[in-house]
């Protein structure tokens, strides 16, 4: 399998190379040269355990790493989570709920930045080259992906954040790491001025090369590529416990990379009939859905943080299929968005998706109901999901993605149920000593702190 551009202008590349590249060069997103087709292995893949899928279905798109390398790779990333199930699913009185925050930061963003940091080490190994992450975080990836490499060799990471714009505990979860390796930033501005640092500076080739700068954001290919597996996985399982054709999933989502996965995941032949696209009150996503025109208004804060993004990432690697894989027609959309803020595409939005919002209002109701209906606890993300996909049932089963353990999200929890949602992990964060450094949301200012601690 070799990889390309959304923009067309790199030669076809191997998958390691493709995860070095993190962004392309060209300044689109690296994606696949075709996508395998699995509907004659569903039955198989159904049987298999989260590691053995997971590695069936990474093996279809991998071939620079040996199978057996691989295969190592993938039960050292995962021998992290404290759940058997790696992802287990239960059943709610309106859904089935797919845990997936039984990582090492309790978020779902372990399943996939565990396996990447081990991957940057294996390719690392045995050479001389060195890594600079450079990485923006709304809260989540943050912590996953420093807790993905930190302590490393050949590895340093710095992590951008909005200043007091991620839950208190998320932030603790990141500066509390004290590796050598570790910086993070925190950045007078929005989650979209620090996506735009990235994008800027990876965009800068010359100091990209010169700096070994590499992604750890949904715009490395092998995030997406391991969050494809939990859609087999979910779909599969549910299918066989409700003797079902397929089922619909509910994804919460700001940056589009993880229902991107799905949308993949779909092509590939998984039982999904439905992928339904849950926003807060940043709802370009949803709003695109709905209207086919992808427009930009101003960030508001809420209470599922991880989802406050107006500008996503991930969205130009679903557009590239939508402009029918043309990189011209991709480009000056691309363009024409970033001269204007609006966008609307010729081609058709795929009938695979449907889309909804939840404010804050919707976000506390639900988590009420649940609590009071099944004495389950939802996180504020996963809340939106969970209203969502109440509008979208049909007797399809429906999954909804539990993208965060509540814990994480104290006060939200609290003003909802007034109960004070806890973990070990986090409370065992309250007393350790952080370090962070706060800069203005500007390009040189940081590329300077980058090339002062390199």
């Amino acid at each position: 399998m070799k990889y390309i551009s959304t923009r067309g202008t790199i030669k076809p590349i191997d998958f390691c190379d493709a995860v070095m590249m993190g962004l392309a060069t060209d300044g689109g997103l690296i994606l696949p040269e075709s996508i395998p087709d699995c509907k004659d292995r569903l039955a198989e893949f159904s049987c298999l355990s989260y590691q053995e899928l997971c590695f069936e279905i990474m093996k279809l798109y991998i071939s620079d790493i040996p199978d057996d390398e691989l295969k190592a790779l993938v039960d050292k990333s995962y021998a992290t989570f404290d759940h058997p199930d790696i992802a287990p699913l239960l059943k709610t009185s309106s859904c089935y709920i797919l845990e997936m925050f039984h990582g090492p930061t309790l978020a779902f963003k372990d399943l996939a930045l565990q396996f990447l940091g081990n991957l940057f080490e294996h390719i690392l190994q045995g050479s001389d080259k060195q890594l600079n992450i450079l990485a923006a975080t709304s809260g989540d990836t943050g912590s996953a992906a420093i807790h993905g490499v930190r302590g490393k060799d050949k590895i340093k990471i710095f992590v951008l954040h909005p200043y007091k714009k991620v839950s208190p505990l998320q932030e603790k979860q990141m500066t509390t790491v004290l590796d050598d390796n570790v910086f993070n930033i925190a950045i007078n501005g929005t989650f979209d001025d620090a996506q735009r640092i990235i994008k800027e500076t990876f965009a800068d080739i010359d100091f990209k090369t010169k700096h070994h700068l590499g992604a750890v954001n949904s715009v490395n290919w092998a995030r997406v590529l391991a969050q494809i597996v939990y859609y087999f996985y979910a779909s599969l399982a549910v299918c066989k416990e409700e003797n079902a054709d397929a089922v619909n999933i509910t994804v919460p989502t700001g940056n589009f990379g993880n229902i991107f996965a799905g949308y993949l995941a779909c092509q590939m032949g998984a039982p999904i009939n439905k992928l339904v696209l849950a926003t807060n009150e940043n709802d370009i996503l949803s709003r695109f859905m709905q209207s086919g025109t992808y427009a930009l208004a101003d960030v508001q804060p809420s209470l599922s943080p991880s989802m406050d993004i107006q500008v996503a990432s991930n969205f130009e690697r679903y557009l590239y299929y939508q402009c029918n894989q043309d990189s011209e027609k991709l480009l000056a959309l691309m363009n024409e968005f970033k001269e204007t803020g609006s966008i609307t595409p010729s081609g058709d939005i795929d009938s695979i998706f449907a889309a909804g919002a939840a404010n804050a209002a919707d976000t506390k109701a639900i988590i009420k109901t649940v609590y009071e209906d099944d004495g389950y606890i939802l996180d504020p993300h996963t809340a939106v999901g969970v209203h969502v996909a109440q509008q979208h049932q049909t007797e399809v089963p429906m999954i909804c993605m539990a993208t965060a353990d509540p814990a994480k999200f104290p006060d939200a929890v609290n003003s909802a149920i007034g109960i004070e949602a806890r973990h070990p992990i986090l409370d065992a964060l309250k007393d350790l000593p952080s370090r962070c450094e706060t800069l203005d949301a500007e390009n040189q200012i940081i590329q300077s702190y980058l090339t002062s601690n390199l």
